[in-house]
């Protein structure tokens, strides 16, 4: 499966990953004007109008005995998609971990565990009412799908000036931060000196204090 979705999001097949964007497009677009029940509805329809025309047409071709009586869709009747007792196991522990690491996340930044951290999760939900106001839920989705499909491609073929890109902007940051870290250096006050210990007074000193 990630195999598989690795060759969606490269676009090692073209006519494959062209079909699943534009339809993953078209289908959450049509959620603007229509409720999830239809579009699903159509699609559905869509589908089926495709495969019960070409299964007449060979049901057809095997009554004028031109066909050996081949299903057109036997390869996909053929494909086993069901899961091993090991699959169903491994793949509910996953999503009962993901679960339980969210909610523990979600239960740390509620309960400010971390200052820190706390005030990172506000400033970003102060962010998303922003970005609530400016625009939908569905239009993030769309935009998400457009960049899953095209960032990875993307950066496969600019990986080197991206790279570069990369380097000159961390040196960049490297720079600032060594300029604040002068001028705060510069700025700060500094300590007054440490007042020297007073010596101890030697043998012969005491000695002559105790004659006197």
């Amino acid at each position: 499966m990630a195999s598989k979705l690795m060759d969606l999001v490269y676009w090692r097949n073209m006519r494959w990953t062209g079909m699943v964007f534009t339809g993953l497009v078209m289908g959450l677009a049509s959620l603007f004007q229509l409720s999830a029940i239809t579009v699903l509805s159509h699609v559905c329809l869509g589908i089926m109008s495709v495969t019960a025309t070409l299964r007449l047409y060979y049901k057809l071709l095997e009554v004028l005995r031109w066909n050996p009586g081949v299903h057109p869709f036997q390869s996909y009747l053929d494909y086993d998609s069901s899961l091993t007792d090991k699959e169903t196991v491994m793949l509910v522990e996953e999503v009962v971990l993901l679960i339980a690491f969210a909610v523990t996340e979600i239960k740390r930044l509620l309960f400010i565990e971390n200052m820190i951290d706390s005030i990172k999760f506000v400033l970003l939900l102060y962010l998303l009412t922003y970005v609530g106001i400016a625009t939908n839920g569905l239009t993030l989705i769309i935009a998400a799908v457009i960049a899953v499909f095209s960032l990875p491609l993307f950066y496969k073929k600019q990986q080197v000036r991206i790279r570069k890109l990369v380097r000159a902007l961390r040196a960049f940051v490297k720079k600032i931060k060594n300029l604040f870290n002068s001028l705060y250096q510069m700025v700060r006050p500094s300590s007054a000196p440490a007042s020297k210990p007073v010596p101890p007074a030697s043998p012969a000193v005491k000695q002559k204090s105790k004659s006197k």
